[in-house]
């Protein structure tokens, strides 16, 4: 129960990894809250089976107005901020696939970057007035392992990847003056986590090789470090990268 009585916003809370993280959160003491373009109603349902509260809020990150809806909503009911963790984000779909710079559908572009940079600063921004009222706060931002590794010949969309390295470049930005009120802000940036690991033996999957765990990734294999970054173990840890790819690089 290292986050008892904590009470942390996750978004995109209805998505594969977003359902995981929120349910450990709430088997980790903290109240949670669910929040997504899409009804995150089954995820606030999970969280409850741990015993947790849990309350769902639907949120479009790109718009400021719904990040403050989310936030005053989160204050209504439970009181405080303790953390967010900004999930939300674009990596499959219609025009996401890898493609020559030529070939980038720009619509393409301007959804990934704002949903996945421009999201996780509106939110962020959303939950700092209350954060800095308690001079005490925790964002995490979910990043990638994408944009370490391009230069050895994986390829992945330009679009997805450079969203990822700009999460990390936002978080180190904000490091600094949220540190002034004691909110620490880090990135978790997992390894590949493919949906068909909820089925599949990861060892089994495309990617497994690459890895010095010779498989790969799920969602539990974060959550205990998205855990570590919302607790009070993590107090002195802020502006990092926190790479969780089962040694697909090494640092």
């Amino acid at each position: 129960m290292r986050l008892d009585g904590k009470v942390i916003i996750v978004t995109g809370a209805a998505g594969y990894v977003g359902q995981t993280l929120a349910e450990r959160l709430g088997s980790e003491g903290a109240r949670v809250v669910a929040a997504d373009l899409k009804d995150p109603g089954t995820t606030v349902d999970r969280v409850r089976t741990t015993g947790a509260q849990a309350l769902s809020v639907t949120v479009d990150v790109t718009d400021e107005a719904s990040t403050r809806h989310l936030a005053r909503q989160t204050v209504e009911r439970f009181g405080r901020i303790d953390g967010l963790v900004n999930n939300a984000g674009l990596f499959l779909g219609p025009g996401m696939e890898p493609r020559s710079i030529i070939d980038v559908d720009l619509e393409a572009w301007d959804r990934t970057f704002a949903v996945n940079v421009k999201g996780p600063f509106l939110c962020t921004r959303a939950v700092f007035p209350y954060m800095r009222e308690q001079r005490s706060g925790k964002v995490v931002n979910i990043g990638s392992g994408t944009w370490l590794h391009t230069s050895r010949g994986r390829t992945s969309a330009p679009h997805y990847t450079s969203s990822k390295a700009a999460v990390t470049g936002l978080t180190r930005a904000l490091a600094n003056e949220l540190g002034a009120w004691g909110i620490c802000i880090n990135t978790l940036a997992p390894g590949y986590m493919p949906l068909a690991a909820r089925e599949q033996d990861p060892a089994t999957l495309a990617g497994a090789q690459d890895r010095a765990l010779g498989r790969v990734g799920t969602p539990n294999d974060v959550a205990g470090t998205l855990v570590y970054l919302l607790s009070a173990d993590s107090d002195f840890v802020t502006g990092q990268m926190i790479v969780v790819n089962g040694g697909g690089e090494t640092w």
